[in-house]
């Protein structure tokens, strides 16, 4: 088991142990600038059933805010599931926490879920960095010393079986503009031409993406490579760009493609390719089946 999940394993047996109190939802705030999407999924289905017919099992964690509210460390997507069902109170446990430890507990409670987007996790990690760097002296609720950056990435990337190349990857995501961020995690651009592309300007990224959404075609990692050191020598334009991305990559297969805009209304953004692709299929096994009736 990594450490994120051991961790949100230790949250929940602590709750038990600790006192459950019952406080009107709407003295609950989410985390500021919480990382983790809490949207309507089929997880989200599930979990709206499951506290229907038993009730909220595990408390939230929350801890008092200066105004006298709460702010929510762990239970964000179990207070989603509660106002759909319309409940009016929530099982909290309260916890005594600096801004510093509240972050990073946020962050350890959430990381263990199966399916994170690559833009969750970026912005997770950073949080729980710049937690550590502000500290100075932790590097998990056990109150390790942090001796260095390195370190730092290090004993981030062991607590969550990662690299520690990986997690500056990951890090790096958080310089994306958001329409680039969101192709990523739509599984459209991968993970390391991503990083390369994180290192333009905002300009850059927007002309960038303007030019993705024209000729619907994503970079691959060389050409994001090339981008980066033209960028770097100040010479790339909105020409070099489409110069770059309509060169024909090598062993390049001839595709069908179809703009985003033709489905949006069927899917959310940032739902995978790969996901996309197999309902698109099944639809059409179903209509070819029916045609042959």
């Amino acid at each position: 088991m990594d450490t994120a999940k051991t961790v949100a394993k230790e949250l929940t047996n602590e709750a038990k142990r600790e006192k459950v109190r019952v406080i009107p939802i709407q003295f609950f705030d989410d985390f500021p600038k919480h990382p983790f999407n809490v949207k309507m999924d089929a997880e989200m289905e599930a979990l709206i059933e499951s506290i229907k017919e038993f009730g909220i099992l595990t408390p939230l964690i929350a801890r008092r805010k200066e105004d006298g509210r709460y702010e929510i460390i762990a239970g964000h997507r179990r207070k989603f599931a509660a106002k759909k069902l319309g409940l009016t109170e929530l099982p909290v446990i309260l916890r005594e926490m600096t801004r510093d430890e509240a972050v990073i507990a946020m962050v350890d409670s959430n990381l263990h879920r199966e399916r994170i987007l690559p833009s969750e996790r970026a912005y997770a990690y950073k949080m729980k960095m710049d937690a550590r760097k502000r500290q100075g002296k932790r590097t998990d609720l056990t109150f390790t010393p942090v001796v260095s950056k390195l370190n730092s990435y290090e004993a981030l990337a062991q607590e969550n079986g990662e690299s520690r190349e990986q997690v500056r990857r990951y890090i790096r995501l958080t310089y994306l503009i958001k329409e680039l961020l969101d192709l990523v995690d739509g599984e459209r651009i991968a993970l390391r031409p991503a990083v390369e592309l994180s290192y333009l300007s905002v300009r850059e990224q927007k002309d960038l993406f303007e030019t993705i959404d024209s000729e619907d075609a994503t970079p691959s990692h060389a050409q994001a490579i090339k981008m980066k050191k033209l960028s770097q020598q100040g010479k790339l334009t909105m020409d070099t760009i489409f110069s770059i991305m309509t060169q024909q990559k090598p062993n390049q297969i001839e595709k069908v493609k179809i703009s985003y805009s033709k489905f949006e209304k069927y899917f959310s953004r940032g739902t995978p390719q790969a996901h996309i692709e197999a309902i698109i299929f099944k639809a059409l096994d179903e209509y070819y089946a029916k045609r042959k009736k």
